[in-house]
């Protein structure tokens, strides 16, 4: 294990050569093409060298041998044609291979995706996950990355070595020390050179810090939603800080490892000339003693040049498959970055239709990363099967961490989270997320048509959608557009023709698309917070209606929003201050019911100013 310049241990990559070459032969046996194509192009490189190889050497042998001119004529002929068909093939397959290793770059594309959309909550706030993200990212992102690149390096080494074989053959006809000689060289540059090919896989924290600064301001600048705070609060010469210390970064980074190249290069062209002079010294030592023919001395010279270029080219060959190797390995190891949930192997969840659940979380202590305090700690709650449970409290109170712990998304650091008496963990986690269906502050609005939004999928049920949004309140809204159901949301997909919608509009469009999933457990945090106030008691009947049945809990701050609950829960400190319902908690004259008076003020000061 070594370490990088700031001091820190790196970890050598955990997969080798080897290993990533079956990763990637596994991959593109999906698309046979690919290897077979392969083979096909091997052989075509192999016998255009080869061609070349004796072509000059057969016709000064007829020369010397005084053959008639014709032919000499069908042997240039012959070589002529050989090299036109074996040259045309050769272009041919790498035309046709393209696709195929595009495809498989796309498996890998799919497979680092499925890693990122599919992965535990928890994950997507770590930086090491995000730094293995930009990188796994880099290895896929375009036709010259590593797994393109793979390919095309692998079918030089293959060409190469045959090569080397055939070449090495003729080679040994003449001095056998030779190659000895001549191969001791090589090992010496591979080995020299190849603890200098690491540094970027050493060092590609540092490298992924700058790309993701970068990233991020990119994002921050093409974003639709951020356009108009960059504009009103003048954010643009803050961005550009941000743009200049990531350009900052790459460019030491860049500095540094060309000066690693420029070290690497230099060690391999002063071993290179000392292998070329050893070889061309010899050769030319044995043609002035007269111990080769001319046709001998030239298809042995070739030989040799030809020899130290394979030499040459396999070794550049395996350093870059190395290299190729090591960005191969980012994408496994951000693929098989160890998932705190689980996901395979867990215990089956099996839901009756009808059955309601039952929840409840024991001794719970719950802290964020690098936080001073536990936003949760000892907590205690149960929640009966069917009860709607409403949840207030003022920011920071624990209320959103709450939703969070039930619907799964975080793991508690002690105690349990319980269903129907079974602590959660034992479960599949994909399988305990379809029991919820829920309304988050920051839901997700993707871009597509409004149908796609609702139903999460490129095959929505049309009638089931146009119930769903009847049900929230949004159907004659949504029928007086031009394209109804299938009007495009998403102006960064869409910039002319999406629709933006209201605050109040876009929760209805939430409400709709939890109703769709039908879920047999609604989690709402904040569903209201965009809508005044009687909108927001029209969204509410329609909750309190929609969930009969259900296990519900509700987050809100505004507390008349929580009368139709059976049971209000006043947060604070992350800890329950006071418990019972709406009525009873306000005949106990407590925290809740002096906060209740002071929403009830302004809304009475509003109504009567005539605001809305």
């Amino acid at each position: 294990m070594k370490k990088n310049e700031g001091g820190k241990k790196q970890k050598k990559p955990e997969y080798g050569l080897g290993s990533n070459l079956l990763y990637m032969v596994r991959h593109a046996a999906e698309f046979p093409s690919v290897l077979w194509l392969l083979g096909i192009e091997t052989a075509a490189g192999v016998a255009v060298s080869v061609t070349t190889l004796y072509m000059a050497p057969s016709f000064l042998r007829c020369v010397e041998a005084h053959d008639s001119f014709r032919k000499m004529l069908l042997v240039i002929l012959f070589f002529s044609l050989a090299m036109i068909g074996f040259n045309g093939l050769e272009k041919y397959v790498k035309t046709v291979i393209f696709a195929g290793r595009i495809q498989v770059r796309m498996s890998l594309i799919r497979e680092v995706n499925r890693k990122l959309g599919g992965c535990s909550y928890p994950l997507l706030f770590q930086q090491e996950f995000q730094d293995r993200r930009v990188n796994a990212r880099k290895a896929v992102i375009n036709n010259v990355s590593a797994s393109e690149k793979y390919w095309e390096t692998l079918y030089e080494i293959m060409k190469n070595g045959i090569c080397f074989l055939i070449y090495l053959f003729l080679m040994m006809e003449v001095k056998p020390i030779l190659i000895a000689v001549t191969l001791l060289i090589t090992v010496m540059s591979f080995g020299m050179t190849r603890s200098f090919e690491r540094w970027g896989y050493l060092h590609r924290k540092e490298e992924a810090e700058g790309l993701r600064k970068a990233d991020y301001f990119y994002n921050c600048a093409k974003s639709t939603k951020m356009a108009k705070d960059i504009r009103i609060f003048g954010m643009k010469e803050w961005l550009w800080d941000i743009e200049r210390d990531a350009k900052r970064l790459i460019r030491d980074f860049s500095v540094r490892s060309q000066k690693n190249d420029f070290a690497a290069d230099a060690i391999k062209i002063l071993l290179d000339l000392l292998r070329n002079g050893v070889l061309y010294a010899y050769l030319l030592g044995v043609t002035i003693q007269g111990g080769l023919s001319a046709s001998e001395f030239l298809l042995y010279f070739t030989a040799a040049s030809g020899f130290t270029d394979q030499v040459t080219r396999i070794l550049f060959g395996v350093e870059n498959l190395y290299r190729h190797s090591l960005e191969i390995s980012n994408v496994r190891e951000f693929c098989g970055i160890e998932e705190p949930f689980s996901f395979e192997g867990g215990k089956e969840l099996k839901q009756k239709p009808g059955e309601l659940c039952e929840f409840e979380i024991r001794d719970v202590t719950f802290r964020y990363p690098n936080a001073e305090k536990p936003v949760l700690e000892h907590f205690n709650l149960k929640i009966r099967a069917g009860e709607k449970l409403a949840v207030v409290g003022l920011n920071g109170a624990g209320k959103t961490t709450l939703i969070k712990l039930l619907c799964g998304l975080y793991d508690p650091d002690s105690g349990e989270v319980l269903l129907n008496g079974v602590n959660i963990r034992e479960y599949n986690r994909e399988d305990y997320y379809k029991l919820f269906g829920a309304v988050f502050q920051d839901f997700s609005l993707l871009a597509g048509s409004i149908a796609e939004n609702i139903a999460q999928s490129h095959t929505p049920d049309m009638e089931r959608v146009r119930r769903c949004t009847e049900l929230a309140g949004m159907k004659e809204r949504i029928e007086r557009f031009s394209d109804q159901y299938h009007t495009k949301l998403g102006k960064e997909v869409y910039p002319e023709e999406a629709l933006e919608l209201s605050g109040g509009e876009l929760q209805r469009l939430m409400l709709a698309r939890m109703l769709y999933k039908g879920a047999p457990v609604m989690m709402l945090d904040e569903p209201t917070a965009a809508l005044d106030a009687l909108a927001e008691r029209d969204l509410y009947e329609r909750y309190a209606e929609l969930t009969e049945g259900s296990t519900a809990v509700f987050i809100s701050h505004r507390l008349a929003s929580t009368r139709f609950c059976d049971r209000v829960l006043l947060l604070g400190d992350g800890e329950i201050l006071e418990e019972g319902t709406h009525e009873e908690l306000m005949e106990l004259g407590g925290k809740y019911a002096e906060l209740f008076e002071i929403q009830s003020k302004y809304y009475k000061e509003g109504k009567e100013h005539g605001e809305d």
